[in-house]
């Protein structure tokens, strides 16, 4: 059995008992799902594939402000919440147990509030979304993908979207229609298998358009600025900064210091946390370096 939990409307964390996750999971069918072209279907919402579609219909917040979360080997879900200045405070009590098969974890807000409705994580090759119920299976194939993150609405609507990178190195692009289901894949582009970590959640560049940054071999650090155009959802890249080799995972939640920027955190190996604040200038996005967690980190296999 797991427990599963995801945040409802206004970011609170809320635990619920699933007791048929199980069945959730196996008892579907990959048929209908191309392994090779992976499409959640929409559960039933018409929309339509073309720009105007996606155009937000309310103003989305460009820098959401969500608690940071980590899962550890045991399978566990914690929750560490923003209190002020970027520093965090785990939640007393776990916010889900039995993810020990699920990898791949990124959050996302349904509905352009700011806070994030719940998660996105894989099992066996499938897609799940889990928010105050059962997981969800949104389809097969995702096994393809080496690198799954929300960097927000990147499509330029109100719903966050994902990207997803497969393994020749090709990211492609999944829209959110606002309930959990996404639509048709679109290719961003190749390459991006010259790097070993991307993260982003919000803008980090003062646009109001959703930004990620991306590390690669030699630990250089890149800024790919948000376009908000679903096709090509980002600019060329830019150079910000070196020596990030340092860290072996890089993550972002959003807003940790409630500046209305976005925010990067870094973990090194020691385990210790260091928090880089967004500043909005797109030729610095980051600040100096903040140590927010002395140790303990690397307890967890993913943090998002």
């Amino acid at each position: 059995m797991a427990n599963s939990s995801g945040l409802n409307r206004t970011g609170i964390l809320s635990r619920v008992t699933v007791a048929a996750i199980t069945a959730a999971l196996v008892g579907t069918t990959t048929a209908a799902v191309a392994a090779e072209a992976p499409q959640p279907v929409s559960s039933g919402i018409a929309r339509t594939s073309n720009a105007s579609a996606f155009a937000a219909t309310t103003t989305a917040v460009s820098a959401p402000v969500n608690y940071l979360l980590g899962v550890n080997s045991a399978g566990t879900v914690w929750a560490y919440e923003p209190v002020g200045g970027g520093a965090l405070q785990r939640l007393a009590d776990n916010s889900g147990t039995g993810w020990n098969y699920h990898s791949k974890f990124a959050q996302a807000d349904l509905d352009g509030d700011g806070h994030s409705d719940g998660w996105y994580a894989i099992r066996n090759g499938r897609l799940n979304f889990v928010d105050t119920g059962a997981p969800r299976d949104l389809g097969g194939g995702w096994n393809i993908y080496n690198k799954i993150v929300s960097a927000s609405n990147t499509g330029g609507g109100a719903a966050d979207d994902i990207l997803a990178r497969d393994t020749s190195g090709v990211l492609w692009h999944y829209l959110g229609y606002g309930n959990g289901a996404l639509t048709t894949r679109y290719k961003v582009g190749g390459g991006w298998n010259a790097y070993n970590q991307i993260a982003g959640k919000g803008d980090l560049t003062g646009d109001g358009r959703p930004d990620l940054v991306a590390r690669d071999g030699s630990g250089v650090l890149w800024l790919y600025k948000g376009t908000g155009n679903y096709k090509a959802p980002f600019t060329a890249r830019t150079r910000i900064g070196a020596g990030w080799n340092t860290y072996n995972l890089l993550a972002s939640s959003g807003d940790l210091n409630f500046d209305g920027k976005a925010d990067i955190v870094a973990r090194n190996s020691a385990g210790e946390l260091w928090l880089y604040k967004g500043t909005g200038n797109a030729s610095t996005p980051l600040s100096a370096r903040v140590k927010i967690g002395t140790s303990g980190w690397n307890s967890f296999r993913e943090l998002f």
